[in-house]
């Protein structure tokens, strides 16, 4: 059985990271550390990130591999990270960092899915000042 794509371990509350590569290590290696992709899909992240900003507007940035990261994910996962204080991302501040690794186009329809969630504004506000892991999971629980 296929396991969920988001589930409580992979939400980090409240963390402090310094810099925009310190968060994608995080919520990459939140991947990786539950099953979701190999090691080397970090490193895609990266180079994802080096080609392009997954800066998405209003605080959201979600950082995934690139197109021949896939063969590095073993099954489709969500990572969600709320930073206790906003980061520089590329000149924009980041609060909201969610990782993803989509097996096959999986990716697409879950990047939308987190775009819609996130594209309203009020509850974009509810998801930034959630105040625990459970509520963060409430938010996403469509997003598969």
């Amino acid at each position: 059985m296929a396991k969920a794509v988001l589930q409580l371990d992979n939400i980090l509350f409240g963390e402090q990271v310094q810099s925009k590569e310190e968060a994608i290590r995080k919520v990459g290696g939140l991947l990786i550390k539950n099953g979701y992709v190999n090691e080397e899909y970090v490193n895609k992240m990266m180079d994802r990130e080096a080609l392009t900003s997954t800066y998405m507007g209003n605080f959201l940035a979600i950082p995934h591999g690139t197109e021949e990261a896939k063969k590095e994910v073993v099954e489709s996962g969500i990572t969600i990270m709320l930073l206790d204080k906003p980061i520089d991302w590329d000149g924009n501040e980041v609060k909201l960092v969610i990782g993803i690794a989509g097996k096959g186009d999986e990716h697409l329809s879950i990047l939308s899915n987190i775009a819609i969630t996130c594209s309203d504004e009020e509850t974009l506000e509810q998801i930034l000042s959630a105040d625990s892991k459970e509520t963060l999971m409430n938010f996403f629980q469509e997003v598969e």
